[in-house]
């Protein structure tokens, strides 16, 4: 396998260029299953572990957390091989919380980063958090009082790095312009959708990721399963629902196009589809969230890609981007 370990952007800690995502944890994945994916994923020299305060929403909130808390809990040195990173910024309604809007609404004020780390802590079974990272923008909260919260946690020991997710461009220069004026380290890394069917990404926030030296950790890799071979796991008999079928339906030409050009790469489309993320210098590390054993095998695969230039190119044409960077990419 050829897991690698690679700076977070420009910042000194070392991850795995593939991230461990654990959404699925709790809902698709049994917590006995979800244990021997995270020790396997350590096995492979997956050691960058993401999650969220609202993950696991099909039992509650925060129950994703607990999962991971209760397997960091066993012990063997599980804590110190993690680089363990959730988010806050979204509502955790549980059932022992009385209805409170700092924690049922979205914002970043500062009681709720506090309260919110807090409670993450205890789930997490841990006593620090090495990326805190923002699941979202609050642009009425004034930086003042965000960046015043972590900076606090930061010195508290509780968090090591901040980062963000779902920025805009224009949010991460911003949000690093600020910390630096309070000489803060500011935002390490940004974690946003970006796959071949996705692009857009590569007008501001690609080159605000790689002026500010933030690590761009992508989401949803593979479109939600489309980049994973969709044709041809239909025409083997798998179901699909309306929805999902109708987004094949719409991306059809591309997709065999796709796919067709995996088979003559002899490699699977969802390994290709990560490989052709990790041709790119700004990714730190896409987010693979595997169900199952197999999933998480099959995406360490990708590790081992290497894309020819041609095959680059006709990845482009199949599915091409919003053509380049801005304002280049719109404008003389």
């Amino acid at each position: 396998m050829a897991v690698e370990h690679k700076r977070l952007g420009k910042h000194g800690v070392l991850v795995s260029n593939l991230c461990l995502g654990t959404m699925n944890f709790g809902w698709h994945t049994s917590e006995e299953d979800s244990f021997t994916i995270m020790d396997r994923a350590l096995e492979l020299g997956i050691n960058f572990f993401d999650t969220a305060d609202v993950y696991g929403w099909e039992v509650e909130h925060g129950h994703t957390e607990e999962i991971i808390g209760r397997w960091l809990a066993q012990g063997g040195g599980r804590r110190d091989a993690v680089v363990l990173a959730t988010k806050v910024y979204n509502p955790v309604t549980r059932q022992a919380n009385k209805a409170e809007p700092n924690s049922d609404g979205r914002n970043l004020s500062a009681v709720k980063i506090h309260k919110h780390c807090r409670n993450s802590l205890k789930r997490l079974q841990t006593d620090w958090i090495d990326l805190y990272q923002m699941h979202h923008i609050d642009h009425e909260c004034p930086w003042d009082e965000t960046w015043q919260a972590f900076d606090s946690l930061v010195k508290q020991g509780k968090v090591v790095y901040v980062g963000s997710s779902n920025f805009a461009g224009w949010d991460i220069a911003t949000a690093c312009q600020e910390a630096s004026k309070r000489g803060l380290t500011g935002l390490v890394s940004e974690q946003s959708i970006y796959h071949l069917d996705n692009r857009t990404v590569e007008l501001e926030v690609v080159p605000a990721c790689r002026h500010y030296g933030l690590g761009l950790i992508p989401w949803s890799p593979l479109g939600g399963g489309l980049l994973g071979g969709a044709l041809a796991k239909l025409e083997s008999g798998r179901r699909a629902n309306t929805e999902f079928m109708q987004r094949i339906e719409e991306k059809r030409p591309q997709l065999e196009q796709y796919e067709a050009l995996c088979k003559e790469l002899g490699e699977p489309p969802a390994a290709v589809a990560l490989a052709w993320l990790l041709h790119n210098s700004v990714v730190t590390a896409p987010i693979i969230g595997p169900r199952t054993m197999e999933q998480l095998e099959d995406a360490v695969r990708a590790t081992e890609i290497t894309l020819e230039e041609a095959v680059l190119q006709k990845l482009d044409e199949i599915f091409p981007g919003p053509g380049g960077e801005a304002p280049m990419a719109y404008a003389w």
